[in-house]
C-alpha cells in the first residue's frame, strides 16, 4: 500500500456497503486516522436509506492486529485517552448501525479487531481465523465489555488475563463467529449473504435487529462508561508506557 492510499475503503452498491481496513503492512493495526476513517464509514452507513446490509473485513493476512503501539508509544497520555475515546465511539457507531453488520474475519483479529468483530452483529471467520485480547497484559485497559457480554465472563478473563487464543472453531463454540468456512469460501459466503438480505424486507429486518439488541444489551452505554472510567485511571496510575514497549513489532 502506498504511504497516500487510505487507511479504510468505504464502497456501496446494490444495497450492500463494505469496510475495508486497510493498512496491510501493519495488518491493519487501528491508528487514530483508520479510527476516524471507521467511524466516517458508519456514519455514512447510517445515512444510507438504500443499504441492507454492512461487511467490515480487513485487506492482506489480517482482520485487524490491534491498536497501532508505534504510534501510541509516540503519544502523551492526553493523545492516547483521546485516540481510545475515537476508537470506543466509532465501535459505538458500528453496532448503533440500523442494518445488520457482518464481520469477515480472516487471520488475526487482536484486541481492537476483536472489539470490531463483537460491536457487529454476527462474524463469519475462516479456519486461520485467530481471536486474543491482550490488553491486560499489555499493561493496558480495553475489550472488557462486548466481548464478556459474547462469551461470558470467564472465558472473557482467560482471555485477557492468559493471553488465550481462539482458534476459528474455539470461536464459533463461544458464540464470538457463528459461521466457520474456508478462506477460499469466505467470498461466496458473503455474497450468498447478501444475496438473502438485500431481499429481505428492509423494515422487518432493522426491527428485529433493533429488538433483539434491547433485550439482550440493556446495560451497555453504562458497561461503557465503566471501561472509560478505568482507561482514565489506568493511563494515570500505571507505567502503561513501558507495559507496550515490547509489543509494537508483535501485536
Amino acid at each position: 500500500m502506498s504511504v497516500h492510499e487510505p487507511p479504510l475503503l468505504y464502497d456501496a452498491r446494490d444495497g450492500v456497503a463494505t469496510i475495508t481496513l486497510n493498512r496491510p503492512e501493519h495488518r491493519n493495526a487501528l491508528d487514530l486516522a483508520m479510527c476516524e476513517a471507521l467511524l466516517a464509514a458508519a456514519r455514512a452507513a447510517a445515512a444510507d436509506d438504500a443499504l441492507r446490509l454492512v461487511f467490515v473485513r480487513g485487506a492482506g493476512g489480517a482482520f485487524c492486529a490491534g491498536a497501532d503501539l508505534k504510534e501510541r508509544r509516540r503519544m502523551d497520555e492526553q493523545a492516547v485517552l483521546a485516540r481510545r475515546l475515537r476508537g470506543l465511539f466509532a465501535y459505538e457507531a458500528l453496532e448503533q448501525l440500523p442494518m445488520p453488520v457482518v464481520a469477515l474475519v480472516d487471520g488475526a483479529a487482536v484486541g481492537s479487531g476483536v472489539e470490531i468483530t463483537a460491536a457487529c452483529d454476527f462474524a463469519i471467520a475462516t479456519s486461520r481465523a485467530q481471536f486474543w485480547t491482550p490488553e491486560a497484559l499489555w499493561g493496558t485497559v480495553g475489550a472488557t465489555q462486548r466481548l464478556a457480554r459474547i462469551v461470558g465472563r470467564r472465558l472473557a478473563k482467560d482471555m485477557m488475563f492468559s493471553g488465550r487464543r481462539l482458534d476459528a472453531a474455539a470461536a464459533l463454540q463461544a458464540g464470538l463467529v457463528t459461521r466457520v468456512v474456508e478462506p477460499h469460501a469466505l467470498a461466496d459466503a458473503a455474497r450468498a449473504l447478501a444475496d438473502t438480505l438485500v431481499k429481505a424486507p428492509p423494515l422487518a429486518v432493522r426491527l428485529a435487529k433493533r429488538c433483539i439488541d434491547r433485550s439482550v444489551q440493556p446495560g451497555g452505554r453504562g458497561a461503557l462508561a465503566e471501561e472509560l472510567l478505568a482507561i482514565e485511571d489506568n493511563l494515570a496510575g500505571s507505567d502503561w508506557r513501558a507495559g507496550i514497549a515490547g509489543f509494537g513489532e508483535k501485536a
